[in-house]
């Protein structure tokens, strides 16, 4: 059954490209407003698609802002179900004027497909999407159930999915959740991810003034924002890297000697590393691996600060308000909710007496931990070995993936964290890209997995 599926997925390759491209294309960006149409035109593609391959079922089930697609087949009586959750949304391709080639017409060069949701995630998820076409297209079946949720929020923190969960229980019901929205170590090395940061999305606004002043008539005798807004900043970390907010780590779940283990293991390259990044030398918290410090422990950073006059040429003035944007991601046991009103209560009391400091929570995540020893994790183990011939390593994630958490609070659904993109992938960055061997092998990788798990 499988191996019909595996020569129909190899031969059908150029096809599988050309249905990428033209998913790729489309501008489906969430967070903005004027791309509202677009958001709807991929969710329509997408059904259509699912609908051609033989997916019952197909809908896009509008919520409060970007629709939910639903596909389903149930034909395997006794077997497990498999819930593949995906998003079809991507982010902004600011700024344009650093892409190599348009965001939404995509090109391949060197074997990669450059595009932006090339590799997040449109291409992964669409990965799933071929296996499970393979399969209908040789045996006119599937070895298990499938069912596909694929949104258009995640991009913006996913706010209509708590309440589509709980409205949608018997529809969303399964054994397990397989996700693809992660990276690999390399291309001949495959990894699973079972550990993500949780995070907390801080802004903050500091004001001085009632109104913008002239710096020659006030200066040196009011409060500046700016400044104060920059004294704030500098003292949300300590010297050695670590983050200064009082209680910050009481809650920061260790990795066990076993899990130290399997990340010493891991294969690391600092000078690589820098060279990725684009930095002369890494930073962060003292005492840990860099390694460490990318998954296992928690951060802070600063995502934009503004105020004032930044056009061309000068004008003097002090600002009546100066403002940031902070990124703290978490680890297990670390509570979002709580991080923010400790980062409130620290900002509050470091900031200068003479200026007003207002801190608004904008979104957060919950961090997640799955068991390695779930069969379902060994089926994924299994499967990737069989595609890339490479047993794969287990690592933590330092990003967020919202959905994880709320799968298992919500539906009760372990996820399994099967991801195809590279580090490099240069996601929510100008020239994102998806390593087309990878997409390919990923095909591979969801058709034995499916098998694998056929009882």
């Amino acid at each position: 059954m499988s191996k019909d599926a595996l020569i129909f997925a190899e031969r059908e390759r150029e096809k599988q490209l050309q249905q990428l491209v033209e998913l790729v294309s489309i501008p489906s960006i969430s967070t903005l407003p004027e791309h509202k149409s677009d958001i709807e035109k991929a969710a329509q593609w997408l059904v259509t698609h699912l609908q051609t391959i033989g997916l019952q079922n197909a809908k896009a089930y509008p919520t409060e802002k970007h629709p939910v697609v639903y596909a389903e087949w149930l034909g395997a009586l006794g077997q497990p179900t498999v819930l593949i959750y995906g998003h079809y949304d991507v982010q902004p391709v600011d700024p344009l004027e650093l892409w190599k080639s348009h965001p939404f017409k995509p090109e391949v060069r060197e074997n990669y497909l450059y595009a932006r949701g090339s590799s997040d995630d449109k291409g992964q998820t669409f990965a799933h999407i071929k296996a499970v076409e393979a399969y209908l297209k040789t045996a006119k079946r599937l070895p298990i159930n499938v069912k596909f949720l694929i949104e258009g929020e995640e991009e913006i923190g996913s706010p209509s999915l708590t309440n589509f969960f709980s409205s949608h229980k018997e529809l969303l019901k399964a054994d397990v959740a397989l996700i693809s929205d992660s990276h690999i170590l390399s291309p001949t090395q495959p990894s699973i991810v079972y550990g993500l940061r949780g995070m907390t999305y801080i802004e903050m606004e500091v004001t001085g003034p009632d109104h913008d002043l002239h710096s020659g008539s006030y200066g040196g005798a009011v409060p500046n924002p700016l400044n104060a807004l920059a004294a704030i900043v500098a003292k949300l970390h300590n010297e050695d890297g670590s983050v200064a907010i009082t209680g910050f780590y009481d809650r920061v779940r260790k990795p066990s000697p076993e899990e130290q283990a399997e990340l010493a293991r891991l294969p690391f390259n600092e000078k690589e590393f820098c060279k990725e990044a684009g930095i002369p030398a890494p930073w962060g918290e003292k005492g840990f691996s860099i390694v460490e410090r990318l998954g296992a422990r928690p951060t802070l950073d600063v995502n934009g600060i503004w105020g004032g006059f930044i056009g061309a040429g000068a004008k003097t003035v002090i600002p009546s308000k100066a403002s940031a944007k902070v990124s703290m991601r978490l680890v297990p046991d670390q509570d979002p909710h709580e991080i923010a009103k400790l980062f409130q209560q620290y900002v509050e009391k470091i900031a200068p007496k003479t200026v007003s400091v207002k801190v608004r929570a904008i979104h957060f995540a919950e961090p997640a931990i799955v068991d390695r020893k779930i069969p379902y994790m060994k089926a994924a183990t299994q499967a990737y070995k069989e595609s890339f011939g490479a047993e794969p390593l287990f690592t933590r994630e330092g990003g967020s993936i919202p959905v994880v958490t709320l799968l298992k609070k919500q539906l009760g659904l372990d996820s399994i964290l099967m991801g195809f993109g590279l580090s490099d992938d240069r996601l929510h960055s100008p020239n994102e890209r998806f390593y087309l061997p990878n997409f390919y092998k990923g095909i591979q990788t969801s058709i034995h997995f499916m098998s694998l798990l056929k009882k």
